[in-house]
């Protein structure tokens, strides 16, 4: 068993990051933090289909585990991206039990689900096919992103949904069908997410969330609320959030 699918299913810690430019150097770079596996968000970034196959050859290269955060919950863009090798998908706006069980049946193979038949990176370019095979149908993971409302209503069905491996709060878009994107702190937002970890823990499943901000205070408060499978922030607010933390006291200190 992968040691992400092992930790999800064992409920153990797990810290991941978020990737959303599209050069090797950044997984390279990432890879020197200790960070278990990387998501390559295909959402809402640049990242093609040609470059998820080379970036997920860096991040296994570099002995973490990779994930896509794709597009959609939809058949073909779910099928490309475990062909390209991925680990595992991470399916947005996951709603209901007829959701999960999409994402999941899309990531299969019959009789467990509908996943098309293709050679390609991750079947060594037909040359282990059979071995894929088992390994996606037992090994692959598959995470349901809670991002709306009508999902933590919904909660217990997509987290008894067989071959879920877990769940992942987007707290943005979760604000969002609130009506108040961003707004994550709010008081409701915060009730919605309560109910996330009561129902969660409840059921005895892992516990995601993605920690959008880079400090280490913001991931160490999720931990201690029980969350376990963690994507701490991203890229681009560790690159700038650094710059801009020390320009500022350069600024600070020179009156510029």
């Amino acid at each position: 068993m992968g040691n992400l699918k092992s930790k999800l299913s064992e409920n153990e810690l797990t810290i991941g990051t978020w990737v959303t430019i599209n050069h090797p150097a950044v997984i390279e770079i990432l890879s020197s933090a200790g960070f278990e596996w990387i998501t390559l968000d295909i959402e809402h970034s640049a990242i093609n289909i040609e470059s998820v196959q080379n970036l997920l050859g860096h991040i296994q290269g570099n002995g973490m585990e990779g994930l896509v955060r794709v597009s959609k919950n939809e058949e073909v863009i779910i099928k490309r991206v475990m062909d390209a090798g991925a680990d595992g998908v991470i399916v947005p706006m996951v709603k209901n039990r007829e959701e999960a069980q999409k994402a999941v049946s899309y990531v299969k193979y019959p009789p467990i689900g509908k996943r098309g038949v293709g050679l390609s990176r991750a079947q060594k370019y037909g040359t282990d096919f059979d071995g894929y095979k088992e390994w996606t149908n037992n090994e692959s993971v598959v995470i349901a992103q809670i991002e709306h409302i009508e999902a933590v209503n919904n909660l217990e069905e997509i987290l008894t949904t067989d071959g879920i491996d877990g769940t992942i709060v987007g707290p943005y878009d979760l604000s969002a069908s609130m009506g108040h994107p961003g707004e994550y702190h709010r008081e409701d937002v915060k009730e919605a997410l309560q109910k996330v970890v009561h129902k969660t823990q409840e059921l005895n499943k892992p516990l995601g969330f993605h920690v959008v901000e880079s400090e280490y205070s913001e991931l160490r408060k999720r931990i201690k609320q029980g969350y376990n499978f963690l994507a701490f922030s991203l890229d681009f607010f560790f690159l700038g959030d650094k710059a801009r933390e020390e320009m500022t006291k350069f600024k600070n200190e020179f009156s510029l």
